[in-house]
């Protein structure tokens, strides 16, 4: 029999339908490959950066931080991690429907990402508790026992990072601009979930463990420069799917977000080595790669909310500035942060939360609107100077909670099982003494 021919609103329903997944394939393949990315960042990104700075007796033990945490925060991740970072609960941390991935499936969760699945969400969001941690293992790398860091870490993603997860990008947040945050934080892409407070735990390790065995009475540079500058390429490449990523979608914002990361990343990369090449007259490649860096974190939490430009002065202001704060405050005060987390993770972060607040504006992100539904002015430069406050206070919860519950973790670790490896191991190398194997074979 003769079929009636579709009617003109079956014919747009249709459309409309087919306009939409399609749009849902191309925002999953872009947050997937965002996913790969980000984790690209930590292994192998992070892992040769770190390795290579510490000396040949501790590259494997070094790289090995961040190649565990791969493991470890993943599974943490899965069991309960999620729903306390994304689950409803107070404004300080979320709730247990998540737990075990309960209900974490193909739909997507409306509240967070409309057009992907929640799984998706999930994986995404897993990327950065891996790197996280990671970050803070350059403050104490060459003398922390294996044991120790897995419970140090353990601790802080429950203390520190699952809390500030919840309170910058939870439903019902206390600093969540976008779902019902009393404080209207903007972080992007975790300026102050993962730069700042990684950054001050880091310093609170550096100063609970104390000096290396040596530190300053002896060299202890880099031992492959040639890895380090590897590790930076990748962290810059995979930073893209970080920054870009946190757009959540393939659309406009994330090019903005993509654009923005790499000015960053190219002009404090210039301002470090222009800042150095002054002060000692030759710009290294240690600078370089160290600028690159300071310019991705300060980028981080603007990235999907500022123009081109000012990412260009973010990025040049955040090269001086962790310059500044490695070569000039590290030494005057003498604390050993093996490999500049604080002074570039900490700094940098700092600077771009606040930053954020002055160079925010709804051209980039018209997210945030009134009852009429207009977009709200964001930072200074759309006359909102307000919101550089509300930047400082939520740069000042996370440095409390980065401080205080790294000394709780530290302390906890430290009675468990002791933190400092001993003197004999510290001086063969923890390659040997924790793991009984060697970097490189020397062997004719």
């Amino acid at each position: 029999m003769a079929q009636a021919p579709p009617t003109l609103e079956q014919k747009v329903e249709a459309l409309q339908s087919a306009v939409a997944s399609a749009q849902t394939s191309g925002d999953n393949a872009w947050m997937l490959a965002s996913c790969a990315l980000v984790l690209l960042m930590t292994g192998p990104g992070l892992a040769l950066f770190y390795g290579g700075l510490v000396r040949r007796k501790n590259v494997l033990g070094t790289m090995m931080h961040s190649f565990i945490l791969m493991a470890l925060a993943t599974v943490i991740w899965a069991v309960v991690g999620y729903s306390l970072s994304f689950g409803e609960g107070n404004p300080f941390v979320g709730g247990f429907q998540y737990l075990f991935l309960n209900g974490v499936g193909m739909q997507p969760n409306a509240d967070y990402a409309a057009t992907i699945p929640q799984l998706t969400f999930m994986a995404f969001q897993m990327m950065f508790a891996i790197i996280t941690p990671a970050l803070i293992s350059g403050a104490y790398a060459e003398r922390i026992k294996f044991n120790a860091m897995l419970v140090y870490t353990a601790l802080w993603l429950f203390i520190v990072y699952f809390p500030m997860a919840h309170m910058v990008w939870g439903k019902g947040g206390l600093l969540n601009a976008f779902l019902g945050g009393k404080i209207p934080c903007f972080d992007f892409a975790g300026g102050t979930v993962v730069h700042i407070t990684s950054g001050v735990s880091a310093l609170v390790a550096a100063l609970y463990l104390k000096p290396r065995k040596g530190y300053q009475e002896e060299p202890m540079r880099p031992h492959s420069l040639v890895l380090s500058f590897i590790g930076a390429c990748l962290l810059w490449f995979g930073w893209f799917g970080f920054n870009a990523g946190s757009a959540l979608g393939a659309g406009g914002l994330a090019a903005s977000a993509f654009v923005a990361t790499h000015f960053g990343a190219a002009a404090a990369s210039v301002g470090w080595l222009l800042a150095e090449w002054l002060r000692t007259g030759k710009p290294s490649v240690l600078g370089g790669i160290s600028g690159c860096v300071a310019g991705l974190v300060a980028i981080t939490p603007a990235s999907g909310f500022v123009k081109p430009m000012p990412a260009l002065l973010i990025g040049f202001a955040a090269g001086i500035f962790c310059y500044f704060m490695v070569a000039i405050v590290k030494m005057k005060l003498g604390y050993d942060d093996s490999l500049d987390a604080f002074g570039v993770h900490g700094a940098g972060g700092t600077l771009g939360a606040i930053l954020t607040g002055v160079f925010a504006t709804n051209a980039v992100n018209n997210a945030l609107k009134d009852s009429a539904g207009n977009p709200l002015p964001l930072g200074l430069v759309d006359g909102n100077a307000a919101q550089i406050a509300n930047q400082a206070i939520g740069a000042g919860i996370a440095i409390v909670l980065g401080a205080v519950g790294s000394f709780v973790c530290l302390k906890i670790a430290d009675l468990v099982c002791g933190l400092r490896a001993s003197a004999e191991h510290e001086v063969d190398g923890l390659d040997l003494s924790m793991h009984g194997e060697e970097g490189y074979n020397l062997e004719a």
